[in-house]
């Protein structure tokens, strides 16, 4: 069974640093592309972190560029999602998906296994 399993979320302070995993079971990692999105409420949801299957190109929205890294553990099946500097706007359920396709922006119509989503919230 194809399934994504994610860990991490919580409540964190703004400033603070979460580290986001989502492991996956039922095939491995290293085949896909993967990416983060995030929804918050009232939202869409939206494409945070990507890296391509193809020549491992990465992507980060702008709002997180320099504050969050993306990478992948193919020893362990399991990809992260380092949140560094959190801000009360990064506040949102996080999400992990995976994608057959070499692709570089995360375009969620591309993306067919999905993680079941963390609650990060950042608040004094």
């Amino acid at each position: 069974q194809v399934q994504l399993v994610e860990s991490g979320g919580g409540l964190v302070q703004p400033g603070g640093s979460l580290r986001l995993s989502c492991t996956a079971s039922g095939f491995t990692l290293d085949h896909y592309t993967i990416a983060w999105f995030r929804q918050a409420p009232g939202k869409e949801r939206e494409g945070v972190s990507c890296i391509s299957s193809g020549d491992g190109s990465t992507y980060y929205a702008d709002s997180v560029k320099g504050r969050f890294t993306i990478s992948r553990d193919n020893t362990k099946n399991t990809m992260y999602l380092q949140m560094n500097s959190l801000k009360p706007e990064d506040t949102a359920v996080y999400y992990c998906a995976t994608s057959e396709y070499s692709i570089v922006f995360p375009t969620s119509t591309l993306f067919g296994s999905w993680g079941q989503g963390t609650q990060v919230t950042v608040s004094s």
